[in-house]
């Protein structure tokens, strides 16, 4: 199997598998030290390092449980309690858990943040790739509580921090079947000279040879 074929069977092999389907084993050190590596392979326009990851240890989920739990209080003060505790239970789901955090403004102020939103998102799925080929299942997840007072405070972020998502990585409990995923066709569309000169662009403000 040459490079191509590889890197296109590992792509297409990545998949989403929920956090609550994801046990032990989690990755060991050198496999983690490995997944975080392949980040710094994402494109940094001006090499401002816009985004982190902060790992959400065993000992400490607790301490997440309960942001989650305050979180969904703040927002629905009629909550009730079994959903306050389905709340506290995603903190200890998944074997390693991770924060990604955006700063939009690390580094050059000229670097938009669009563009560190892009680098994060590069270096996101170069984690998940690595993970894939180490053998081990993740997932994305976001929702409120990442802009939750209180989850703020206990990742001690600052006014210019953007927390994206967690991401989690574990052993897939059993197989599922991978979805149907879309054609080029479905998302590639080519500009035309014809398109541009309806649009108010002559030849001669085109910059063509």
């Amino acid at each position: 199997m040459d490079l191509a074929d590889l890197a296109a069977t590992l792509i297409q092999s990545r998949q989403t598998i929920l956090p609550k389907r994801l046990t032990e084993p989690g990755p060991d050190a050198k496999q983690l030290a490995q997944i975080m590596g392949a980040a710094a392979a994402a494109p940094d326009h001006g090499q401002v390092l816009p985004w982190r990851f902060v790992r959400v240890p065993q000992e400490v989920r607790p301490l997440l449980a309960e942001a989650f739990a305050v979180a969904l209080q703040e927002r629905d003060a009629d909550a009730l309690p079994t959903q306050v505790e389905q709340a506290r239970e995603k903190a200890f789901r998944s074997p390693c858990l991770l924060l990604l955090v955006v700063d939009a403004q690390r580094g050059d102020p000229e670097v938009d943040l669009a563009e560190r939103l892009i680098s994060a998102g590069c270096a996101v799925q170069n984690i998940l790739l690595m993970a894939t080929a180490l053998g081990f299942a993740s997932a994305l997840t976001s929702g409120k509580a990442l802009k939750a007072e209180c989850l703020r405070r206990l990742f001690a972020l600052n006014d210019a921090d953007h927390a994206l998502c967690f991401v989690s990585l574990g052993t897939a409990m059993g197989s599922r079947p991978g979805r149907i995923r879309p054609r080029a066709a479905d998302f590639v569309s080519h500009l035309t000279l014809e398109q541009g000169v309806q649009r108010g662009f002559g030849i001669s403000e085109l910059d063509i040879p």
